[in-house]
């Protein structure tokens, strides 16, 4: 009879819904991560190969050719120097004005707080072509052109209004009485801050930060405009020349493909790094504290 009653109950749990929807999930992965795969197959094979009409599914016989022909012109790791640190820099300080921001509009009440929140959603209605002129004028007046810090206010400005609206979000899903509480426990208002609602804040930080990463990573029209100089080149800058320089004596896409994957991997690693860190923080809360 237990044997009955437990082959029942997995027939139950197994569901033709669930198995349909789990086929689904599968093949929809298998969609998403075919062309970074046909990428990285491609940067292992000779262009010759991959002007074949018969496509190479597999890269049996490749070679590391391609990236060696992509380091040799020294300019790669120049451009990704300079866009780490772009990068960094635009997450580091769009966090903590972004992060202020919140916690002023979430937790206080004060005379134009509408106002300032409205601002912030027109802000981001603005198409970023009409401000190129405006940009490149107020750069090249401050000597800031073709440097980190001129297009590192640019992104900061662009990214800061709708990480503002993120945090804001999660600030407000977290009750204020959470701190109260600590408070009377003994603790300071900045001692409940840091040890109750600041661990419950950490996937919003994440989340903001991945999404000022990856603005500031991948960006190109504002780093077109205002970085023009082969010295002060990010990846996506890099990308376009090297492409062009290879379009000229007709394009090698091996070479091009393994480019492209030396852009993608940073942002993979990124990724790794923190998604253990999103999952740490959702579930470090105020009953832990």
């Amino acid at each position: 009879m237990t044997t009955v009653a437990a082959d029942r109950k997995l027939k139950q749990k197994v569901r033709p819904g669930r198995i349909l929807l789990g086929v689904l999930a599968v093949v929809l992965g298998l969609i998403w991560v075919f062309p970074v795969y046909w990428m990285l197959n491609s940067s292992l094979l000779p262009n010759v190969v991959l002007q074949s009409s018969t496509p190479t599914w597999l890269p049996f016989g490749g070679s590391f050719d391609n990236f060696t022909a992509v380091f040799q012109g020294g300019t790669f790791f120049p451009a990704l120097g300079m866009s780490l640190v772009v990068a960094l820099v635009t997450v580091v300080f769009c966090l903590a004005f972004a992060f202020l921001a919140a916690l002023a509009i979430s937790r206080f009440k004060f005379r134009g707080r509408t106002s300032f929140v409205l601002a912030v959603l027109l802000i981001q209605m603005l198409p970023a072509e009409g401000l190129f002129i405006a940009q490149y004028k107020l750069m090249g007046s401050l000597g800031l052109l073709n440097t980190v810090v001129g297009v590192s206010i640019i992104y900061i400005a662009a990214v800061v209004p709708f990480t503002i609206w993120m945090l804001r979000g999660f600030v407000a899903g977290i009750p204020a009485d959470l701190e109260e509480a600590a408070m009377v426990d003994g603790l300071s208002r900045t001692q409940a801050f840091l040890r109750i609602t600041f661990p419950l804040l950490a996937p919003g930080l994440v989340a903001s930060g991945v999404y000022a990463f990856l603005q500031a990573w991948n960006e190109f029209t504002v780093a077109l405009v205002i970085l023009q100089e082969n010295s002060s080149q990010t990846l996506p800058l890099w990308l376009r020349g090297f492409i062009q320089q290879s379009a000229s004596r007709a394009t090698d896409w091996g070479q091009v493909m393994a480019a492209s994957t030396l852009v993608a991997v940073p942002v993979i690693i990124f990724f790794l790094i923190v998604q253990g860190r999103m999952t740490s923080g959702l579930v470090s809360g105020a009953v832990k504290g």
